[in-house]
């Protein structure tokens, strides 16, 4: 069973955003191992941007999964290319990582060490909420590939 990764800096503070998380991450269960993956948040805003960057670099020396940045600045990506893209890796991956960064972002040493980079929007969204957001299309790929109809 193809193995999904969220890992992302900080905690979840807002029930519902826990409550929807919950609720995709228990449709999810029948079709892949999904996980969400916190790491530590520096709130020195001085020291923050390298200081995550360096917990998920950590996180990479662990971790040997197909590792997709979400990026701002990157390509953007729709929801039927992410489900292709998610079929395609589950071919020669058995685990994938979808890292979210710091409110601040990441270095250019974990954008050079990441497989691959996709945004969602030119928007900025608050990082508990684009983790809700990413676990949804995580859910609406896995329909798509498995011909749910819950994709419209």
């Amino acid at each position: 069973m193809l193995k999904i990764n969220i890992v992302a800096i900080g905690k979840i503070k807002e029930k519902y955003i826990v409550d929807g998380i919950s609720e995709f991450k228990k449709r999810l269960s029948t079709y892949v191992n999904f996980n969400i993956v916190e790491l530590n948040e520096n709130k020195d805003s001085n020291l923050s941007v390298v200081q995550d960057s360096k917990n998920i670099l950590k996180f990479f020396e662990k971790n040997k999964s197909y590792k997709i940045l979400l990026d701002i600045s990157a390509d953007y990506m729709s929801s039927e290319e992410l489900a292709d893209m998610v079929s395609n890796l589950s071919i020669t991956n058995s685990e994938i990582s979808f890292i979210i960064g710091g409110s601040r972002g990441v270095t250019d040493e974990v954008r050079k060490l990441v497989d691959k980079r996709i945004s969602f929007s030119k928007l900025t969204f608050p990082h508990q909420l684009f983790r809700l957001m990413l676990t949804e299309q995580i859910y609406r790929a896995i329909c798509i590939n498995n011909n749910i109809k819950y994709h419209k």
